[in-house]
């Protein structure tokens, strides 16, 4: 009998091909872009250009209006998405951008992102403990607050802290009271700068309840979720924020059902840049807590969820955390010992090098840290308790992260929160202990006092700046 070689070699041919295809899945990669609008196109010398990612990488740098294609496309597979995330990693100042239909599952190439800029002001926020208020600023060309347009807008009880959603359109205070009117988060829509309580069908009262005395809140870098950390309760509280388009914009909604519980005490919670992954500073017990945040492909967005190792240690009462906006550390300020530890993030994970120790003598008690726009200074605000008036430490990065020390310069009395405007060429400082908030020009990383001490009253604990 002859074997028809041939016949049998194109009988296989069609099952090989099948065996093939089974064995490498169906790969299909999609571009993502869009538009961009209003992009100044002689912003000036001082100016920082517009920087866009996708997925918390693949950097884009924009230089004018029209529109932009990553370069990098994503890909789905018969186990995997395309899943797409567009956020704003640098601003260009003095301009603000914010992205519309920058997240989703990509079935097709995108071309549907929209980036919308706009001039605008900046403001400062000053938010007041023993008053139940925030006092609202103007900044001046010279970084100086303008008192003479100083308002104020009621919170909750106690409130420690406020954040502002990246666009600028939505605020929101933590506030800390174990009573009537505390353990809430207030809500505000944001207009020219000025705070108005959002008192949506959801949320009539313009709060929404959180656990047991909330005091540090922070926003995802998309503006679609916050997070809030209670001490009282040891606990985070997660929620999403209402679209434009929803029914109750700007309105939280509580998500998850299961309490994320952190370390001992938690006290100040940061998220990373790319809006993947936030951190905790647990002052009881001196570690700090590593999350993740659930991808909006995922059947729980927002949720958060413990790394492996859940903790890493920090000094002793880490108090303040902050992450670097341009690069991969993080820093948490120690207020029991007067450190401030060092980290640089791994995949996430946070790695712990060294503790450096405050260098300057009479620095006690760091309470606040933050990182300058640029990711070139670091300063702490020390409280100092007990002492007529505290400090600020200046620092700049160097490699790996390590800290060098530049200076120290004088704040008010027991300085309690820190922060640089978004051109990084201001600074300011809340002084709890006598109730004003210092002004700073910053040159080469080092802060002058050259604007008035601005007088607020009621116990100013903490101090942002917005576009």
């Amino acid at each position: 009998m002859r074997l028809n070689i041939a016949g049998l070699m194109r009988s296989a041919l069609p099952l090989a091909a099948l065996l093939l295809l089974a064995a490498c899945p169906n790969t299909t990669s999609y571009t993502i872009g869009g538009t961009v609008t209003g992009l100044a196109s002689s912003p000036g010398p001082l100016s920082t250009p517009l920087i866009l990612q996708n997925n918390g990488g693949d950097n884009l740098t924009i230089s004018a209006i029209g529109a932009f294609t990553f370069a990098t496309a994503v890909t789905s597979t018969s186990t995997t998405s395309a899943t797409y995330n567009v956020t704003i990693r640098t601003q260009p100042f003095p301009q603000t951008c914010t992205v519309t239909g920058g997240r989703g599952i990509a079935s097709s190439n995108v071309t549907s992102v929209v980036v919308s800029c706009s001039s605008s002001s900046t403001s400062a926020y000053v938010v007041n403990a023993s008053n139940n208020n925030v006092s609202q600023y103007t900044m001046g060309a010279n970084g100086a607050l303008n008192t003479s347009a100083a308002s104020s807008v009621a919170t909750g009880a106690t409130p420690y802290s406020i954040a502002v959603v990246p666009s600028g359109l939505y605020a929101y205070v933590a506030n800390n009271f174990n009573g009537v009117g505390g353990n809430t988060v207030s809500e505000y829509t944001i207009s020219a700068g000025v705070l108005k309580s959002n008192t949506p069908t959801a949320n009539p009262t313009g709060t929404i309840a959180a656990g047991t005395n909330p005091v540090s809140v922070t926003i995802d870098p998309t503006g679609s979720y916050v997070y809030v950390v209670n001490a009282g309760s040891n606990d985070i509280s997660q929620y999403t924020i209402g679209t434009l388009s929803s029914l109750t914009p700007g309105a939280l909604t509580a998500i998850g059902t299961t309490k994320v519980m952190p370390g001992t005490t938690p006290y100040s919670i940061a998220v990373d840049p790319s809006g993947k992954y936030v951190y905790v500073a647990n002052f009881g017990d001196g570690t700090v807590s590593q999350y993740t945040i659930g991808a909006p492909s995922s059947l729980t967005p927002g949720v958060l969820t413990p790394m492996s190792p859940p903790t890493v240690l920090a000094g002793t009462n880490p108090v303040s955390i902050t992450v670097d906006p341009l690069g991969p550390y993080v820093y948490v300020a120690n207020y029991g010992d007067g450190t401030i530890t060092e980290y640089t993030i791994n995949a996430g994970a946070l790695t712990l090098p060294a503790t450096l120790p405050a260098p300057v003598s009479g620095n006690n008690n760091p309470i606040s840290v933050t990182v300058a726009p640029s990711g070139s200074y670091v300063y702490v605000a020390n409280y100092s308790s007990g002492a007529s008036a505290g400090t600020v430490s200046e620092y700049s990065i160097g490699t790996g992260g390590a800290l060098a020390t530049i200076g120290t310069v004088g704040t008010g009395k027991n300085p309690s929160s820190v922060t640089v405007d978004p051109s990084g060429q201001y600074a300011y400082v809340a002084n709890l202990g006598d109730g004003t908030v210092s002004q700073y020009t910053i040159s080469s990383g080092v802060l002058s006092a050259t604007a008035a001490t601005v007088t607020v009253g009621g116990q100013p604990i903490s101090v942002i700046t917005a576009r």
